[in-house]
């Protein structure tokens, strides 16, 4: 007789889950599933399967070496139902469990499936995930009665509640909680950036590299040349060399971008993070010893643990505070059709094609890339929000709806109307001309605003600005920039509105820039 049956879901590889924390290996049996639902509701990124279905594997085995019984099912099984809930209810079926056990899913489209479940299966359990910081709870009461939230103010009462970065009264080492003004250098010539950690494949990775191939062929991104941990062995050796080598220049650097240095002081954890394969905690932990050791300066340290401690953990309180509703905003009520050339990298913008080209060979970019390259590129040509933040979510390797969609639709798109951040994150060219070298050699030129040759940022940007003053114009953080736009003389903002009609007709048209 089984007395419980957990399910472990792809995001959960997690040896400490709150589904597992009580089981038994005499007693329960444990349930994982392969199926194409999970990887066809987006179009997901080849390595992404490969990864989660690899991790899933590998996790698998070591509950097993653990004295655990796994019901595993594979995607070709030729039994496989092709959904979760269709493959949880042949399990339920077969093994006539006491109780079924669930940790809540990290996307609410899964999550309102097995609630579905519940009202016909009243053993059906879902737990709150405590691999978090911050719970549902404890964010919603940070949030009541706020109009707007700010991520600065949750974070400093998380670094309080956690005891990270403090002196000995109670405030922040150093004099300050934010370092933010350190972390924007660009990036200077000669510095050596550090190499990266491989990790061959087994014999598991190699089968299940065969499968995607066979099942995920029509998906955009390059299978071959896989190289990332699939275990939490393997997620260690990645920490524990961008600890050592790239820890250092992260809080410099973190914001700068090189042509064909897809990686350069970033740590990579950011998917292993999000299947399970590392603790946040730990994480956080390991960057104040090592600040405290003075191995890594300040500005790197509380730079790092404000993208954990606080950006990870205020999206997703936001995420589970507002949806579903949330993922329907549009405030600034974009409708264009998101260009065929994000998943091609089919363009002449080169800052473009570096992102894009180095997303679909390695499903990665880091965040100045996403936020301020394809993210701003979205913002300022009026992207209908759900279309980019469905490609966001199926072309990153780290991307789960909890973390991507707050990220997307309020960060980047600000679509949510300034909920989650004061302001657009919005820039021309000159942004990235300051933060990389991707303007050199390009096809057009950042010097120029208006034209064939010029950088269609920069009169993007101003078209942006000019066609949301009404919604943004009030915006005491945007004083400073539409100031900048009443000074100039009404021919050259005319010539600005032009050529951005310009360039957004040819969009329309299906034309990439």
């Amino acid at each position: 007789m089984t007395r419980n049956l957990i399910l472990v879901l792809g995001d959960q590889l997690s040896h400490d889950l709150v589904s597992l924390r009580d089981a038994d290996p005499e007693k329960d049996r444990i349930l994982m599933a392969e199926v194409q639902e999970e990887g066809r509701y987006v179009p997901h990124h080849p390595k992404k399967i490969l990864l989660i279905l690899s991790a899933m594997r590998h996790f698998a085995q070591e509950l097993q070496e653990r004295g655990f019984r796994v019901d595993y099912v594979q995607l070709d099984d030729p039994d496989n139902t092709g959904s979760l809930p269709g493959e949880l209810e042949r399990a339920r079926t077969r093994l006539d469990p006491q109780g079924i056990e669930l940790c809540e899913p990290g996307e609410w489209r899964l999550l309102e499936v097995f609630r579905a479940l519940q009202d016909d299966w009243p053993d059906l359990h879902i737990h709150e995930d405590e691999r978090f910081f911050c719970s549902h709870e404890r964010f919603a009461r940070w949030a009541t009665d706020r109009k707007q939230l700010r991520m600065e103010f949750f974070y400093r009462e998380m670094r309080k509640q956690h005891g990270l970065l403090l002196d000995a009264d109670g405030g922040p080492e150093g004099g300050s909680w934010n370092f933010d003004a350190e972390n924007r250098k660009a990036l200077p010539k000669g510095l050596t950036v550090p190499d990266q950690p491989h990790f061959p494949a087994d014999e598991i990775t190699r089968a299940v590299e065969k499968l995607v191939a066979a099942h995920f062929d029509d998906h955009y991104g390059t299978l071959a040349g896989f190289d990332y941990p699939v275990t939490a062995v393997e997620a260690e050796r990645l920490w524990q060399e961008f600890l050592d080598q790239g820890m250092p220049h992260f809080g410099d650097y973190q914001d700068a971008m090189a042509d064909d240095q897809p990686y350069l002081f970033h740590a990579r954890i950011a998917a292993a993070m999000n299947i399970g394969l590392l603790s946040p905690h730990r994480v956080c932990l390991d960057v104040q010893a090592a600040w405290q050791a003075g191995d890594i300066p300040l500005n790197a340290a509380e730079g790092f643990i404000r993208q954990i401690l606080g950006w990870r953990e205020y999206v997703r309180g936001i995420y589970w505070l507002l949806m579903p509703d949330y993922a329907a905003r549009n405030a600034l009520g974009n409708t264009r059709d998101l260009p065929d050339f994000y998943w091609t990298g089919k363009t002449r913008m080169k800052c473009m094609q570096q992102a894009i080209g180095q997303t679909l060979e390695h499903g990665y970019a880091h965040h100045i890339q996403r936020l301020m390259v394809t993210g701003n590129f979205a913002l300022l040509t009026g992207i209908e929000p759900k279309q980019i933040c469905d490609w966001y979510l199926a072309v990153y390797m780290d991307a789960f709806d909890w973390v991507e969609l707050p990220n997307t639709l309020g960060m980047v798109m600000h679509a949510d109307g300034g909920y989650l951040g004061s302001k657009p994150y919005c820039a021309s060219g000159q942004y990235i001309k300051r933060m990389s070298n991707h303007c050199q050699g390009c096809s057009y030129k950042v010097s120029e605003q208006t034209g064939e040759a010029a950088c269609p940022f920069n009169s993007l940007y101003w078209h942006f600005l000019m066609r949301h003053r009404e919604q943004l114009g009030g915006n005491q953080r945007m004083k400073m920039i539409y100031g900048n736009l009443d000074r100039m003389t009404d021919s050259k903002k005319s010539a600005l509105w032009d050529w951005g009609e310009t360039l957004l007709a040819r969009l329309d048209q299906g034309k990439a820039l």
